[in-house]
């Protein structure tokens, strides 16, 4: 292998947790978990009334967010409290990512292959 190819091999290896950090950022209902628990901790019955979700839905979504690091959980009687694991840099992901936003100005939305339709198969938004 050529040395550019065992440096770029590198870079992308290098990058592969981040790639996966963003794959669990890339629904909308697990953004809108995060958006809402930074306002403080919740239960599952709180962000199941605040989104309309179903619970098993909601317990997924903060299933995955716990999996990659971004939640955590704490018992409470019989259920469990959830609350961001990093608070500032959650909010400073969230943050960038709505200033990339409106500097390309949502261009992605209408993107073909990566906008709403590529996400949720033919669910309209």
């Amino acid at each position: 292998m050529a040395m550019n190819q065992v440096e770029a091999s590198s870079e992308v290896e290098a990058l592969v947790a981040a790639a996966c950090l963003l794959h669990g950022l890339s629904d909308p209902n697990r953004l809108a978990i995060l958006q809402h628990l930074a306002l403080g901790e919740h239960r599952v019955v709180d962000l199941t009334d605040h989104l309309g979700l179903a619970q098993s839905t909601v317990s997924k979504h903060l299933a995955c967010l716990r999996d990659c690091g971004l939640v955590v959980s704490r018992p409470s009687g019989r259920a469990s409290m959830f609350s961001l694991a990093h608070p500032a840099a959650t909010a400073d992901v969230l943050r960038a990512a709505e200033r990339l936003l409106e500097a390309t100005g949502e261009a992605v939305v209408l993107s073909a292959n990566f906008g709403p339709a590529a996400l949720h198969g033919d669910e309209e938004w």
